[in-house]
């Protein structure tokens, strides 16, 4: 079922609250002061019942300029907006104003009200008429209908209750399998129930007994009721004006400019990519670095505007920018913004979020600029894309980019299954989460571990390679190990390296000894199979070899890591082939006799009790055997 809101806009005094009493029989001014003074300070919200039998969620904002900042907040979410002008006055400034930042905030559908047409002659209505065109040219109101009314007799507001039934039918319905997100636009104590909170559900839906967080902060608390339209409801769903009792949540802990939304869905950040547009009537223009005062859904919050591409913004100009703020706020992708100036205050501009959660940008920057024109113009795939790339540096899960983006994993799924499908990215999936990360991304990788060995297969031409804990530890820091060793099978699979046991080595490399390296391997290896299981230690066995120190040790570890000799301990060692005797005659006699000591398999060696230990233990470490008081058995597998 579709959800409309619809607003009005317009100048003070015009007759805004007294139409919204006409359409719908309620007053929506609830303070004291506003029903005294006669004006509206605050939102007022209300519902009516089209035509159609629908039922549509109605906001009235304040006109004064004083509170305009009220006014923005409640302009997000609207669906259908009535600009109200008064016959008797004609445009005023706070007319072109609210007319300004409905453009800026990006609504789509409205018309105009004309009201208080029973207090002038048609002469004069027709040159409002004219006077209102001409105002409304170039935005979303050019060429939409103009109504007159006179609420205070009735007079053109059936008119205006069909002209929203047929521009309701023309509202796109906002999805309900989005990520829940409720900016707040007013938060209070009610007597015996708590905190209470309203708002425009923006996208998504909320039930009772839902966990919910306040973005920013780390509150979290419980939907305990839910009303719409002055109805107890058991879901909440997008497009839709929601009151909220929130179990676990202080009056004090939740205000104007807070977002409802799932625990853990959002990411804080005082850094917003954007699009920003001065507006043309303005008369100055603003340069790189102004203070400026951002209004996002329902939040205002100073910032200092970052030109990207150039020094100064002329009226009327666009151009790529970074707002740096003040404090912490939450949004997302394709949110609208308006911003005023700081001081004096009044309306200059607005724009689109491009990246909620940017990072420090350089200006003039040519890949940065490229970055946000496609995230200004792209398509939502190619935004994904880009997204990506943008943060496969820190190698993120689907989580990560749920959390970056707004978007449900579900939702997010469809487009990296396509994109895995197109060769853009790959993902690699752990026990609790799949991780992606951009081809371009992936190449850079490969080029960064070829590159590490063949450093190092110059600088070690006798090792047969890299441990992969230690291309990790350099190449790979930001990612989890099982990633990181994810990809690195990845490399292999794709013939792009090697892998020898626990040895990462460029394709085709293979040790390549020298005269005088290959005199010290066969000296190693004659020696070693001439004292068969009684080896000499390692300094001993050096002496022996005779030759460089170093590239005896070289070789030695060479022969080591081809496997040709094992490393028993640091002082034995043993041929591959004396080893694997060792081994058969273990398991020969266990496979006889049940078990072996250390006495035992001392003797069937002709060793030393040393040697037989120093094997055992091996055997152990390697899973062969298992120690049972001073005997050793098999492990069966």
């Amino acid at each position: 079922m579709k959800h409309i809101i619809v607003g009005t806009a317009g100048h003070i005094d015009h007759g805004k609250t007294t139409l919204i009493r006409a359409l719908t029989g309620k007053n929506t001014d609830r303070l004291k002061e506003e029903q005294k003074r006669g004006i509206s300070i605050e939102l007022g919200f209300t519902y009516f019942d089209l035509p159609n039998g629908q039922r549509a969620g109605i906001i009235d904002v304040p006109g004064h300029e004083k509170f305009i900042k009220n006014m923005l907040a409640g302009v997000i979410g609207i669906d259908i907006v009535l600009l109200v002008v008064a016959a008797d006055e004609g445009i005023m400034p706070q007319t072109a104003e609210h007319l300004a930042i409905l453009d800026l905030v990006g609504i789509e559908k409205g018309f105009v009200v004309l009201t208080k047409t029973d207090l002038v002659d048609e002469e004069w209505i027709e040159l409002v008429e004219e006077e209102v065109k001409e105002e409304v040219k170039g935005t979303f109101l050019e060429n939409s209908p103009l109504i007159r009314v006179s609420s205070t007799k009735k007079e053109g507001v059936d008119e205006v209750k069909k002209l929203i039934e047929s521009y309701s039918e023309e509202v796109k319905e906002k999805r309900s399998d989005e990520m829940p997100r409720l900016p707040v636009d007013r938060a209070f104590i009610m007597s015996g129930f708590g905190t209470i909170v309203t708002g425009t559900l923006l996208s998504g839906a909320l039930k009772i007994g839902q966990e919910v967080q306040i973005f920013p902060g780390n509150k979290i608390g419980r939907i305990r009721t839910l009303q719409v339209h002055d109805q107890e409801a058991e879901v909440a769903y997008a497009g839709q004006r929601v009151a909220m009792n929130l179990a676990g949540i202080k009056k004090d802990e939740v205000d104007r400019g807070s977002v409802i939304a799932p625990v853990g869905s959002m990411k804080e950040s005082i850094l917003l990519d954007v699009k920003v547009r001065l507006l043309g009537s303005i008369d100055r223009p603003i340069k790189n670095r102004t203070r400026l005062k951002l209004y996002l859904g329902t939040k205002e919050v100073l910032c200092r505007i970052i030109l990207l591409d150039r020094e100064e913004l002329e009226p009327g100009e666009e151009a790529y920018a970074q707002l740096r703020l003040e404090e912490e706020i939450v949004a997302k992708r394709q949110d609208k913004f308006v911003i005023r100036f700081y001081s004096p205050m009044f309306t200059i501009g607005g724009g689109e979020i491009l990246e909620p959660n940017a990072r420090k940008r350089k200006r003039f920057d040519k890949d940065s600029l490229k970055e946000l024109e496609i995230k200004s113009q792209g398509s939502s795939i190619e935004i994904i894309e880009k997204i990506i790339e943008d943060k496969s540096k820190d190698f993120p899960s689907i989580k990560d980019l749920s959390l970056s983006t707004s978007m449900l994993e579900e939702n997010l799924m469809k487009d990296i299954q396509t994109l895995s499908e197109d060769k853009k990215i790959l993902t690699f999936s752990l026990t609790k989460d799949v991780f992606v990360i951009h081809i371009n991304y992936f190449e850079a990788l490969k080029d960064k571990v070829l590159n590490e060995l063949k450093v190092y297969h110059e600088r070690f031409p006798l090792r047969i390679g890299m441990g992969k804990e230690e291309i990790r530890n350099k190449v790979f820091k930001k990612a989890k190990p099982r990633l990181a060793e994810l990809i690195m099978d990845t490399f292999v699979k794709k013939g792009y390296l090697e892998q020898e046991m626990e040895y990462i080595k460029i394709k085709g490399f293979q040790i390549q000894y020298n005269r005088e390296q290959n005199k010290i391997k066969d000296r190693i290896i004659n020696k070693l199979k001439r004292y068969s299981f009684t080896p000499p230690k390692k300094d001993e066995l050096s002496i022996e070899v005779g030759g460089n120190s170093e590239e005896f040790v070289e070789v030695l570890n060479s022969l080591i890591n081809k496997g040709d000799i094992i490393r028993l301990n640091e002082e034995i060692f043993l041929l591959k082939e004396t080893y694997m005797d060792g081994l058969n005659r273990l398991r020969n006699f266990i496979e006889k006799n049940g078990a072996i000591t250390v006495a035992q398999y001392r003797d069937i060696l002709n060793t030393n009790r040393k040697i037989s230990v120093a094997l055992l233990e091996y055997f152990d470490q390697q899973k062969i055997t298992k120690r049972y008081d001073d005997k050793r058995i098999l492990i069966k597998n």
